[in-house]
C-alpha cells in the first residue's frame, strides 16, 4: 500500500491543506473561544522576524512606537459615523467590571482612530509638534463569524500607524510612502512575495479614510489576499475630536491625518502563496532557523561536528540550529523540518563524516546533493540567496500566468471564477459592475494605472480594475 501523505494535497482540497500544515508545522491551535487562536513557538518566531523587519522600516520614516488602551469609552467610537457604522457588527462590547455595571460600556479595541485622536488633540498645539507620527504594537478583536487561523480571527495582532500633518500633501506623501517603503520594500525583500500595490474603489475603502492604499497577493489557489493598507484619512478625525494646531501664520487649522496596518495574516499568507505539498517553504531572510544541522546517528564523533558545524555557520552570519536529538529517528526530524519549512537541511552521519561531506537538502528549489564540509560556510549565504529570489520569482510567475485580461464583465467573472485573477478598464465595469459582481462572490481588489503604478483618483483616465475572488 502506498503511504498516505502527511498534508492533504493542495489540488484536491486547498483549504485542507492549509489547516493541516498550519497544525502539523506547529504554527497555531484554535484557542478556547471561538474564532481566537493560539500562536505556538514556531509561528510566533515567524512573527518575531517580520515585527523586527517592518519596525526598523517604520522607525527609518521617523515613526515612534507608543502604546495605547485596550479599552476604549463607546462614546468615542460614534464620534466619527463612517468608522462607527464600519466597524458596529464585529464590536466586542463590555459592559460589566469589578463585579459592577459599567456608568459607560467600553469597546474592545477593533482599531484605535479613536482613542489615538483623543490623545493627538491633546498633544497637537502648534505647527512645531508636527508631524506627529506614531505606530503601536498590539492586539485587536474584530468578532468573527467565519474564523479562519491567522486568516480571520476574533482576536490579532498587529502594527498600525497614526500620523497628523499640517497639510493634506504631507499627509497623502506619507501614506505613500509607508505603503511603498515600508510594506511594499517588506514583502518583495523579506517574504518574496509578488504584490500588487494599487487603490482601494469607495466601496472597499476603509471606513473613515478618503483613501486606501492596498496590497494584494496571489494566493496558492488564485485567491487574492489583501496585505496591508495604508489610509489617508482627510480631515475626518481631525473634526470629530478637534485636533487643531496655530499655524506659523497664527491661525487655528485642522490637522490631516493618515493611519496604516499590518497583521499575523501575513504569516496566513506565507503558508499560501510558498507552501507546496510537503509544507512551509519560509524566505530565508524571514526564517528564524536559515539552516538546520542534524545528526543521523548518535555517533560522537558526528556530535562533535555537528556541533562545531553550527558553531562556524553562525559565525558566517547564518542562523542555525544544531538538531542533535538522535533518540528521535532521523526520517521524523528530516519530515518535521521539512514540514516548516527551514531553507537548508545538513545531514551529517558517520559515513558522511568519514568522506569530509554532508548532505546538504534545500526546501525551495528541492532536492540533495553531497557537499565538503569545509566548504559549507562559505556556500551557505549565496545559496540563501539565490532560493530567497526563486520564491519571489515563482510568486510573480503564478500571478503572471494566472492573471487575464479582458474588456467585459462576463469575462471578469469567468476568471476570477476559474481560479485566478481578471484585469478590465475601470471605464468598463464602474460602480455598477462591481456591484454586480458581489452576486458571484468576487470583488476589485484594487485600481492601478495603466502601466501598474498608483493611480492619483478613483476616476483617472486608464484605470485598471483588478478583480478576484478573495480571503
Amino acid at each position: 500500500m502506498a503511504k498516505a501523505p502527511v498534508l492533504t494535497p493542495r489540488a484536491d482540497d486547498f483549504p485542507r491543506w492549509y489547516q493541516d500544515l498550519i497544525t502539523k508545522a506547529e504554527l497555531a491551535d484554535n484557542g478556547p473561544v471561538r474564532g481566537n487562536m493560539v500562536i505556538r513557538p514556531y509561528g510566533y518566531g515567524l512573527w518575531e522576524r517580520m515585527q523586527a523587519e517592518m519596525d526598523a522600516r517604520i522607525k527609518e520614516t521617523g515613526t515612534q512606537n507608543a502604546y495605547f488602551p485596550l479599552l476604549i469609552p463607546e462614546s468615542y467610537l460614534a464620534r466619527e459615523a463612517d468608522h462607527v457604522e464600519g466597524f458596529a457588527p464585529e464590536l466586542a462590547v463590555v459592559t460589566h467590571g469589578g463585579g459592577k455595571e459599567l456608568e459607560e460600556p467600553a469597546v474592545v479595541r477593533p482599531t484605535s482612530e479613536m482613542i489615538v485622536n483623543e490623545y493627538f488633540s491633546k498633544w497637537v498645539q502648534s505647527h512645531r509638534d508636527l508631524p506627529l507620527l506614531i505606530n503601536q504594537w498590539a492586539n485587536v478583536v474584530r468578532w468573527e463569524l467565519r474564523p479562519r487561523l491567522f486568516l480571520r480571527t476574533s482576536e490579532f495582532l498587529w502594527q498600525e500607524g497614526h500620523t497628523a500633518h499640517a497639510t493634506y500633501e504631507e499627509a497623502r506623501a506619507f501614506a505613500a510612502r509607508i505603503h511603498r517603503r515600508v510594506y511594499e520594500d517588506f514583502m518583495l525583500n523579506v517574504l518574496a512575495m509578488d504584490v500588487v500595490p494599487g487603490r482601494k474603489t469607495v466601496r472597499e475603502r476603509f471606513a473613515g479614510a478618503v483613501n486606501t492604499l492596498t496590497l494584494e497577493g496571489m494566493m496558492g489557489d488564485g485567491k487574492a489576499l489583501q496585505m496591508a493598507t495604508s489610509h489617508e484619512l482627510g480631515q475626518n478625525f481631525a473634526k470629530a475630536f478637534n485636533t487643531r494646531y496655530l499655524s506659523k501664520e497664527g491661525r487655528q487649522e485642522l490637522v490631516w491625518q493618515t493611519s496604516w496596518g499590518s497583521t499575523t495574516r501575513m504569516i496566513g499568507a506565507l503558508v499560501m502563496m510558498h507552501g507546496d505539498d510537503d509544507g512551509l517553504r519560509v524566505p530565508p531572510r524571514l526564517a528564524q532557523i536559515q539552516a538546520v544541522v542534524l545528526a543521523i546517528k548518535g555517533d560522537e564523533a558526528v556530535l562533535a561536528k555537528v556541533r562545531e558545524l553550527g558553531d562556524r555557520l553562525k559565525a558566517a552570519g547564518v542562523r542555525v540550529h544544531v538538531d542533535d536529538r538522535t533518540d528521535t529517528p532521523f526520517g521524523r526530524r528530516a519530515v518535521d523540518w521539512e514540514l516548516k519549512g527551514v531553507p537548508v537541511r545538513i545531514e551529517i552521519g558517520p559515513r558522511d563524516l568519514g568522506n569530509g561531506t554532508a548532505m546538504l537538502a534545500r526546501r525551495i528549489p528541492g532536492g540533495k546533493e553531497p557537499v565538503a564540509l569545509d566548504a559549507l560556510a562559505g556556500l551557505l549565504p549565496g545559496i540563501l540567496e539565490e532560493d530567497q529570489a526563486t520564491l519571489l520569482r515563482q510568486s510573480r510567475e503564478r500571478r503572471e500566468s494566472r492573471t487575464t485580461e479582458v474588456s467585459t464583465f462576463e469575462e471578469a467573472v469567468e476568471a476570477a471564477t476559474a481560479g485566478g485573477w481578471a484585469r478590465i478598464p475601470w471605464a468598463a465595469l464602474g460602480e455598477e459592475g462591481e456591484s454586480r459582481l458581489a452576486d458571484h462572490a468576487v470583488t476589485v481588489r484594487c485600481l492601478v494605472a495603466e502601466d501598474g503604478s498608483v493611480p492619483d483618483a478613483d476616476d483617472a483616465p486608464g484605470n485598471v480594475a483588478v478583480v478576484a475572488r478573495a480571503y
